[in-house]
Order: C-alpha cells, then sequence, then structure tokens
C-alpha cells in the first residue's frame, strides 16, 4: 500500500511517499526557517503563508521522486494535530480536497507519536513495550508504548520545551536562531569541560514531567552578572543541565515500568550530546535505544506516512461529496 504523507505542522512543508509503512519512497521537506530566523522564532503568518505558496509543488515532487501517479496511492495522511492552527489548516485542506477528487481515504496523523515512528522506518524496527521519549521546539513529552495504537502520556512539559529553552537561551547569549544547533556546536567547542556552573531545573509532583523555563532564567542571570565567562563554557553547562534532566527521566521510566526499549524524536533528537548521554546509558542498563536518522528528526512526511499506515482511515469512505438540490 503507498500512503502519500503531507507535514505541515510549523515552518517545514512536507510530502512523502512510504510503503507499506516501512519504505520510504520519497521525502520532500522545504523549511522556511530563514524567513524568521530575523524574529528569533517561527512567525506563524509566514508559516502558513509558505506552506499555501508551496504545497502543491512539494506534493508533485514527492510524487516524481517516488516515480507514482496519484492513482498509484491507495490513501493520504496527513498531520491533524498538534502544530500552528493556520499551517495546519493548509494541510489538511489540501490533503482533504486530493482526498475528494481521488476518492481514496483520509488519515489524520498526531505529529507527536509520529516523531517516535520514525524509528520504524529504519531497517532495525523496535521492539515494543517501550518508552517514547519526544523532543523539539514545542514539544517534550515520555510515553509508554504498548502498541503503534497505544501511546501513554507519562509526562510532559509545564512551560518550556527543550527546543523553547535551546531558542532562548541562544537569544539570551546572542547567538542567533534556531539556538539547538548553535549550542550544540558551540559545547563541543568548550575545553573547560569539568566548569563548576551547574543550572538546575524545578523539582516537580509528577517525576516524568519536565520544566526548563527554570534553568532558561538562571543562565539569564548568570551571564547578567558573569559577563567575563566564554559564552561556550555557559552554553556547555546549559546543554548538560538540560540534557542530563532529559536523560534521568527517560531512564527513570524504563526502570520503573521495566521496559527495555528506549525510542526518542523530534528535533533535539538530533543533539549529538543527547544521542551520546543516553547511548552511555542505556548501554550501562541493557536498554535498547532506537534514534532517527538525522533527516527524520525534523518535521517530515515520511513519519506521517508511514505511521498513517497503522492508524485506521476515518471512515470506510472518503469525504461525501455535497450534496446538491
Amino acid at each position: 500500500m503507498n500512503i502519500l504523507g503531507i507535514e505541515t505542522s510549523c515552518d517545514e512543508t512536507a510530502a512523502s511517499v512510504v510503503k507499506n509503512g516501512t519504505t520510504i519512497l520519497s521525502n520532500v521537506v522545504v523549511s522556511s526557517l530563514k524567513k524568521h530566523a530575523r524574529y528569533g522564532g517561527v512567525i506563524p503568518e509566514i508559516a502558513s503563508r509558505h506552506h499555501l505558496q508551496i504545497i502543491n509543488t512539494i506534493v508533485k515532487e514527492s510524487l516524481s521522486e517516488a516515480r507514482l501517479e496519484l492513482s498509484a496511492i491507495n490513501a493520504i495522511a496527513v498531520t491533524s494535530s498538534p502544530g500552528l492552527m493556520g499551517s495546519l489548516l493548509v494541510g489538511t485542506s489540501f490533503a482533504k480536497a486530493l482526498s475528494l477528487a481521488l476518492q481514496k481515504p483520509l488519515i489524520e496523523v498526531d505529529h507527536i507519536k509520529a516523531h517516535l515512528y520514525a524509528n520504524f522506518l529504519s531497517e532495525k524496527k523496535p521492539q515494543l513495550p517501550a518508552i517514547g521519549l519526544i523532543v523539539s521546539g514545542g514539544h517534550t513529552s515520555l510515553y509508554h508504548i504498548t502498541s503503534l495504537k497505544n501511546f501513554k502520556l507519562l509526562g510532559q512539559t509545564r512551560d518550556d520545551a527543550a527546543g523553547e529553552a535551546f531558542d532562548k537561551v541562544a537569544r539570551i547569549l546572542k547567538l542567533g536562531y534556531p539556538g539547538g544547533p548553535i549550542i550544540d556546536k558551540l559545547a563541543q567547542e568548550n575545553k573547560k569541560t569539568d566548569t563548576l556552573i551547574t543550572f538546575k531545573g524545578a523539582e516537580l509532583k509528577n517525576p516524568f514531567d519536565f520544566s526548563f523555563s527554570g534553568i532558561k532564567t538562571a543562565v539569564l542571570y548568570y551571564r547578567q552578572n558573569n559577563p567575563q565567562t566564554p559564552v561556550e563554557e555557559i552554553a556547555f553547562a546549559f546543554q548538560k543541565s538540560v540534557v542530563t534532566t532529559l536523560v534521568d527521566k527517560a531512564l527513570s521510566a524504563c526502570q520503573k515500568l521495566k521496559v527495555k526499549t528506549l525510542l526518542i524524536g523530534g528535533g533535539v533528537a538530533a543533539n549529538s550530546h543527547l544521542r551520546a548521554a543516553l547511548l552511555k546509558k542505556c548501554t550501562q542498563q541493557h536498554i535498547a535505544l532506537f534514534t532517527p536518522p538525522l533527516s527524520l528528526c525534523v518535521d517530515n512526511a515520511a513519519m506521517i506516512a508511514g505511521f498513517g499506515y497503522h492508524i485506521k482511515p476515518i471512515g470506510r469512505r472518503p469525504h461525501a461529496r455535497p450534496r446538491t438540490h
């Protein structure tokens, strides 16, 4: 079965064709990130306008790359939530119109869960049950996954998401946008790995919830009071604090629920320090760690199409044509 995936939840416009939920035939992603850089964050109106301008071209390109005609598509999967309202509207409207025109089933997908499914698009497939850690610009969440249709939310961020904290700290340090890759690179360049700088997050009632707002604020005050400290050292200390929080909570969930598989997903899953720290801890505790390829960490449509294969289409028939009188 060939499923066409469409993803427009934030600043990436993406389309992909995936066969039988596992074989990627095409995966086209175009970001409007450069248009947002001057503002230090994604501007919803700019993002939705960009989707509207190029979505038709992106879908055509994905079909061309897959060497398929629209008639060879068996269903259409689209991100329905969560995301920017205007951006989601562009993608879902396009997908619904295509579903109606082709008389093909429409599958609505939660793109956060799809980020974790990205791990199933690699040659080695994870074994369930698993703990899923989502780390992105807008979301930081822990899930207990017993099947691809059963995701139980264990905890989530109570304020800033991990990626959002990276962006805000990069702004405090005047590093530019997006902050994640810049801070990751700076932290690698830091020579003083034994730094005494520490940034501690809040303690929460639910041990699987996250809070990064306090860490961000601590960086702000530290920078104001210690302007002589090298920016690389502050970036290293901040990243270490965030990564330690993510790793400790993910491994704690594995231990409490007696799960031996850990999946990560989302844009911050590309962070080199996070990957290295998780691998070290998982190896020590004999937990199988799965990380998506870097190309599938960002928002993409391959994960939407792949995950959509395992979701029941909305109804048995495509959208009914409007009645005329």
